[in-house]
C-alpha cells in the first residue's frame, strides 16, 4: 500500500493523457509481482515482453515499419532491464507511449488486468478508480500516553504532528496530579494505568481528568484538521472512544472506531485497517446514485441502452455512469451523423465506447463507477446511466 502523501497520479496528470490525439498512441496496463518468488522468476517482465509483441503487430496493421516499430517502442523495452522498477512494485503499471511527448509510466495500487490498445488516444478506463469512493479523512490514534493525527485518503498518509499543537499525553495536560504506579507494576501487583492525585483519586476524578485532557487534543484537532467535514476515525481502546465522543467538537466524528491500543502499530497497518473501516462512508455516494436510477429507470432520466448512453456522455448530460467491471464495447462513433455503431469486438478502425463514454462522462463532472456484474442496476447491459436533464 502507498502510504506517500502524494496520489499515485495526479488528476491534472490524467487530464493531460486524456487530452492527447495522436497517431499509434500505445496504452499498456499489466499486474506486478510483490513476492520475492515470482520477482526471481520474472513474470512481470515476461507479461510485458507479451504486450510489446501485441503491440508491435497492430502497429504493422497500422502500416507502420517494422524499423520504425522498434525505434517507436524502444523506450518501452529498455523498461524490462530497469532493474529498481521490478524490485519495488505496485500493483499495477500503466505504460503510455506517443511520437510527441514519447513514454510515461506509471506504478499504481491496482491489480491491473493484461490490456495493450492502440489508437489515436489512450485508453485510460482502468484508472478511473483512483478517483472514485475515496476522500480525505482523519485518524487520531489515542491513548493516556501517546497522542497522533494523522490526515488519510484511499492512497495518502500524512502525520499532521499533533503534539506541536496539543499536550502528548496525559501528564503533560495534569501536570503532577498524574503519577504512574510503576512501584505497583514492579512489584507483580495488578495496576490500571496510573492514579490521580497521588491519593488514589476515584473513577469520576479519572474521567475528569481524561476529559480535561481530551478537550485539550480537540482544541489541537481543530487548529490543524483543516477540513472539518471530512470524518475524524479514532484508534483507541473502546472505553476512551465514549469518553473522547464526549470532549469531541468535531463535525464528523465516525460512529466506528479501530480497537485497541494504537502505540506499537506501524503506520501502513494504521492506514489499511483504517481505510477498511471507513470505505463504507465513501461508498455513500455511490449507493446513492444506484437508488437514483432505479427510481428513476422508467423514466428518460436513466438508461441502459449504450448508443443513447454514448451519445448522453460525449454532450455531457450523464450525472452518473455505472460500468460493469471487466467490460468493454467497441465501435464508432459517428460525429456528423450522431450516431453511435456498436462493433463484437476490437477492430483497427474501431474505438472502445466504454473508454470513451467514461472519459466525456469524467471530463464534464459527472461520476464513473464500476461495479461487479451482480450489481449493475440492469445487469443485461454493461452500461447504466442517470441523466442530468
Amino acid at each position: 500500500m502507498n502510504t506517500s502523501e502524494k496520489h499515485p497520479l495526479p488528476k491534472k496528470d490524467f487530464e493531460n493523457l486524456a487530452e492527447i490525439r495522436n497517431l499509434n498512441c500505445v496504452s499498456i496496463f499489466l499486474p506486478m509481482d510483490k513476492k520475492g518468488k515470482e520477482q526471481n522468476m520474472h513474470l512481470a517482465q515476461a507479461l510485458l515482453r507479451q504486450c510489446i509483441n501485441e503491440v508491435q503487430k497492430t502497429l504493422m496493421e497500422h502500416q507502420m515499419h517494422m524499423n520504425e516499430i522498434e525505434e517507436y517502442l524502444r523506450p518501452v523495452e529498455q523498461l524490462l532491464e530497469k532493474v529498481q522498477l521490478w524490485r519495488n512494485p505496485s500493483d499495477g503499471l500503466a505504460i503510455f507511449l506517443d511520437s510527441e511527448k514519447g513514454m510515461r509510466y506509471y506504478l499504481v495500487p491496482i491489480p491491473f488486468e493484461v490490456k495493450t490498445y492502440v489508437a489515436g488516444h489512450f485508453y485510460l478506463l482502468p484508472l478511473l478508480p483512483l478517483y472514485y469512493n475515496d476522500g480525505l479523512y482523519y485518524l487520531l490514534d489515542l491513548s493516556q500516553d501517546y497522542v497522533k493525527l494523522y490526515e488519510a485518503s484511499r492512497y495518502s498518509f500524512k502525520d499532521l504532528h499533533l503534539e506541536d499543537f496539543a499536550p502528548g499525553q496525559l501528564e503533560d495536560a495534569v501536570g503532577s496530579d498524574y503519577e504512574q504506579k510503576n512501584l505497583q507494576f514492579r512489584s507483580g501487583q495488578a495496576t490500571y494505568g496510573a492514579s490521580f492525585h497521588g491519593q488514589g483519586a476515584g473513577k469520576d476524578d479519572e474521567k475528569d481528568e481524561l476529559l480535561r485532557y481530551f478537550r485539550m487534543l480537540d482544541e489541537g484537532v481543530k487548529k490543524i484538521a483543516s477540513d472539518s467535514k471530512a470524518p475524524l476515525v479514532l484508534s483507541c481502546i473502546d472505553r476512551l472512544y465514549t469518553l473522547y465522543a464526549e470532549a469531541n467538537t468535531h463535525h464528523n466524528l465516525y460512529d466506528k472506531h479501530l480497537s485497541g491500543d494504537p502505540e506499537y502499530k506501524k503506520d501502513d497497518k494504521k492506514h489499511q485497517k483504517s481505510w477498511v473501516l471507513i470505505e463504507e462512508y465513501f461508498r455513500r455516494p455511490q449507493l446513492n446514485k444506484i437508488n437514483k436510477f432505479n427510481e428513476l429507470f422508467h423514466t428518460q432520466k436513466a438508461s441502459y441502452e449504450i448508443d443513447v448512453i454514448v451519445n448522453a456522455a460525449l454532450n455531457g448530460k450523464i450525472d452518473a455512469l455505472f460500468i460493469e467491471e471487466g467490460a468493454d464495447v467497441f465501435g464508432i462513433y459517428d460525429k456528423k451523423k450522431n450516431e453511435v455503431l456498436i462493433d463484437k469486438n476490437r477492430e483497427i478502425n474501431n474505438v472502445s465506447l466504454t473508454n470513451l463514454a467514461a472519459l466525456q462522462t469524467f471530463e464534464q463532472g459527472g461520476e464513473v463507477y464500476f461495479l461487479p456484474s451482480e450489481q449493475m442496476p440492469v445487469k443485461e447491459s454493461p452500461m447504466n446511466a442517470v441523466f442530468r436533464f
